[in-house]
Protein backbone atom coordinates (compact mmCIF):
# COMPACT_ATOMS: atom_id res chain seq x y z
CA UNK A 1 0.00 0.00 0.00
CA UNK A 2 1.23 3.53 -0.67
CA UNK A 3 1.39 5.70 2.06
CA UNK A 4 3.12 8.56 -0.10
CA UNK A 5 0.71 11.56 -0.58
CA UNK A 6 -0.96 12.55 -4.23
CA UNK A 7 1.34 15.42 -5.53
CA UNK A 8 -0.81 17.95 -6.84
CA UNK A 9 -0.78 17.86 -10.60
CA UNK A 10 -0.13 21.30 -12.29
CA UNK A 11 0.07 22.26 -16.06
CA UNK A 12 1.69 24.18 -17.40
CA UNK A 13 0.17 26.60 -20.23
CA UNK A 14 3.17 27.80 -23.02
CA UNK A 15 2.81 30.47 -25.37
CA UNK A 16 4.52 31.78 -27.97
CA UNK A 17 7.19 33.83 -26.76
CA UNK A 18 10.50 34.54 -27.36
CA UNK A 19 11.21 33.30 -23.60
CA UNK A 20 9.09 30.64 -24.01
CA UNK A 21 11.85 27.85 -24.16
CA UNK A 22 12.64 28.85 -20.76
CA UNK A 23 9.46 27.11 -19.36
CA UNK A 24 11.47 24.16 -18.36
CA UNK A 25 12.49 26.88 -15.04
CA UNK A 26 8.91 26.66 -14.25
CA UNK A 27 8.37 22.81 -14.23
CA UNK A 28 11.74 22.50 -12.62
CA UNK A 29 10.58 24.47 -9.28
CA UNK A 30 7.24 23.33 -9.98
CA UNK A 31 8.98 19.73 -9.22
CA UNK A 32 11.07 21.11 -6.65
CA UNK A 33 7.74 22.54 -4.46
CA UNK A 34 6.55 18.66 -4.81
CA UNK A 35 4.56 18.93 -7.92
CA UNK A 36 3.52 16.72 -10.71
CA UNK A 37 3.83 18.81 -14.26
CA UNK A 38 2.33 18.23 -17.69
CA UNK A 39 3.33 21.36 -19.86
CA UNK A 40 0.21 22.14 -22.49
CA UNK A 41 1.51 24.53 -25.09
CA UNK A 42 -0.32 26.20 -27.94
CA UNK A 43 0.45 25.36 -31.55
CA UNK A 44 2.70 28.22 -32.17
CA UNK A 45 4.16 27.75 -28.60
CA UNK A 46 5.14 23.99 -29.41
CA UNK A 47 7.95 25.37 -31.47
CA UNK A 48 9.33 27.56 -28.99
CA UNK A 49 10.23 24.42 -26.44
CA UNK A 50 12.62 21.39 -26.31
CA UNK A 51 9.95 18.76 -26.02
CA UNK A 52 12.20 16.23 -25.60
CA UNK A 53 13.82 17.51 -22.55
CA UNK A 54 10.71 18.54 -20.90
CA UNK A 55 8.68 15.43 -21.85
CA UNK A 56 11.90 13.64 -20.28
CA UNK A 57 11.73 16.06 -17.27
CA UNK A 58 7.86 15.66 -16.60
CA UNK A 59 7.72 11.81 -17.91
CA UNK A 60 4.71 13.50 -19.85
CA UNK A 61 3.87 14.21 -23.55
CA UNK A 62 3.47 17.66 -24.41
CA UNK A 63 0.00 18.63 -25.27
CA UNK A 64 -0.71 20.96 -28.10
CA UNK A 65 -3.66 19.09 -30.07
CA UNK A 66 -6.82 17.75 -29.57
CA UNK A 67 -7.34 13.89 -29.11
CA UNK A 68 -9.63 11.73 -30.64
CA UNK A 69 -12.34 10.72 -28.41
CA UNK A 70 -11.23 7.13 -28.15
CA UNK A 71 -7.91 8.00 -27.10
CA UNK A 72 -6.80 7.55 -23.56
CA UNK A 73 -6.05 11.01 -21.72
CA UNK A 74 -2.33 11.64 -21.56
CA UNK A 75 -2.10 13.73 -18.19
CA UNK A 76 -4.16 13.76 -14.97
CA UNK A 77 -6.43 16.21 -14.34
CA UNK A 78 -5.03 19.31 -13.04
CA UNK A 79 -5.48 20.75 -9.87
CA UNK A 80 -4.14 24.01 -10.62
CA UNK A 81 -2.65 26.06 -13.93
CA UNK A 82 -0.31 27.87 -14.93
CA UNK A 83 -0.10 30.04 -17.81
CA UNK A 84 3.50 31.14 -18.54
CA UNK A 85 4.10 32.97 -20.53
CA UNK A 86 0.74 34.27 -21.49
CA UNK A 87 0.94 36.19 -24.78
CA UNK A 88 -1.47 39.35 -25.93
CA UNK A 89 -3.74 36.69 -28.17
CA UNK A 90 -3.84 34.23 -25.80
CA UNK A 91 -5.01 36.75 -22.87
CA UNK A 92 -7.41 38.11 -24.94
CA UNK A 93 -9.01 34.84 -26.15
CA UNK A 94 -9.04 33.67 -22.85
CA UNK A 95 -11.38 36.07 -21.71
CA UNK A 96 -13.24 36.51 -24.76
CA UNK A 97 -13.98 32.46 -24.07
CA UNK A 98 -12.40 31.80 -27.74
CA UNK A 99 -11.28 27.79 -27.07
CA UNK A 100 -9.81 27.68 -30.76
CA UNK A 101 -6.90 25.22 -29.71
CA UNK A 102 -6.36 22.75 -27.01
CA UNK A 103 -4.48 24.83 -24.41
CA UNK A 104 -8.01 27.74 -24.77
CA UNK A 105 -10.45 25.03 -24.36
CA UNK A 106 -8.44 23.57 -21.37
CA UNK A 107 -8.32 27.60 -19.74
CA UNK A 108 -11.89 27.99 -20.81
CA UNK A 109 -13.28 25.15 -18.84
CA UNK A 110 -10.61 25.88 -16.14
CA UNK A 111 -12.96 28.55 -14.94
CA UNK A 112 -16.52 26.12 -14.86
CA UNK A 113 -14.16 23.54 -12.71
CA UNK A 114 -12.93 25.30 -10.07
CA UNK A 115 -9.36 24.86 -10.87
CA UNK A 116 -7.10 27.95 -9.63
CA UNK A 117 -5.28 29.56 -12.36
CA UNK A 118 -2.52 31.72 -12.79
CA UNK A 119 -1.46 34.07 -15.62
CA UNK A 120 2.12 35.43 -16.07
CA UNK A 121 1.44 37.93 -18.69
CA UNK A 122 4.43 38.52 -21.42
CA UNK A 123 3.94 41.26 -24.24
CA UNK A 124 5.37 44.54 -25.04
CA UNK A 125 4.27 48.17 -23.74
CA UNK A 126 2.52 48.59 -27.43
CA UNK A 127 0.30 45.37 -26.89
CA UNK A 128 -0.59 46.64 -23.15
CA UNK A 129 -1.71 49.83 -24.18
CA UNK A 130 -4.61 48.07 -26.13
CA UNK A 131 -7.55 49.07 -24.05
CA UNK A 132 -8.70 45.18 -25.26
CA UNK A 133 -5.61 43.86 -22.95
CA UNK A 134 -6.93 46.13 -20.03
CA UNK A 135 -10.46 44.62 -20.34
CA UNK A 136 -9.09 40.86 -20.83
CA UNK A 137 -7.37 41.45 -17.06
CA UNK A 138 -10.31 43.01 -15.41
CA UNK A 139 -12.33 39.75 -16.81
CA UNK A 140 -9.80 37.06 -16.04
CA UNK A 141 -9.65 38.89 -12.44
CA UNK A 142 -13.15 38.59 -12.03
CA UNK A 143 -13.12 35.39 -12.42
CA UNK A 144 -10.48 34.59 -10.12
CA UNK A 145 -7.89 34.19 -12.14
CA UNK A 146 -4.38 35.61 -10.45
CA UNK A 147 -2.58 37.91 -12.62
CA UNK A 148 1.28 38.02 -11.62
CA UNK A 149 3.36 41.50 -12.30
CA UNK A 150 4.85 42.21 -15.74
CA UNK A 151 6.35 45.29 -16.57
CA UNK A 152 5.83 45.11 -20.30
CA UNK A 153 9.22 45.29 -22.02
CA UNK A 154 9.83 48.02 -25.36
CA UNK A 155 8.45 46.75 -28.84
CA UNK A 156 11.11 44.88 -31.04
CA UNK A 157 13.09 44.41 -28.18
CA UNK A 158 12.05 41.21 -27.00
CA UNK A 159 13.22 42.51 -23.56
CA UNK A 160 12.55 41.50 -20.11
CA UNK A 161 13.37 37.55 -19.59
CA UNK A 162 15.62 38.67 -17.22
CA UNK A 163 12.54 40.28 -15.35
CA UNK A 164 10.35 37.15 -16.27
CA UNK A 165 9.87 35.51 -12.45
CA UNK A 166 8.59 32.15 -13.62
CA UNK A 167 8.10 30.64 -9.75
CA UNK A 168 5.84 33.32 -8.96
CA UNK A 169 2.88 31.41 -10.85
CA UNK A 170 4.01 28.73 -7.89
CA UNK A 171 3.51 31.14 -5.31
CA UNK A 172 0.35 32.87 -6.34
CA UNK A 173 -1.40 29.12 -6.81
CA UNK A 174 0.08 27.61 -3.53
CA UNK A 175 -2.03 29.25 -1.43
CA UNK A 176 -5.03 28.41 -2.98
CA UNK A 177 -4.41 24.82 -2.59
CA UNK A 178 -4.24 24.41 1.49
Amino acid sequence: MNDQPKKPFLYVVVCAAGIAGDAGKLVTAAQARSWDVGVVATPQGLGFLDVAAIESRTGYPIRSAWRAPEDPRPLPPADAIAVAPATFNTINKWAAGISDTLALGILCEAYGAGIPTAVLPYLNAAQAAHPAYRQSLERLREMDVLVGEYEPHKPKSGGGADRFRWESALNLLEPKLL
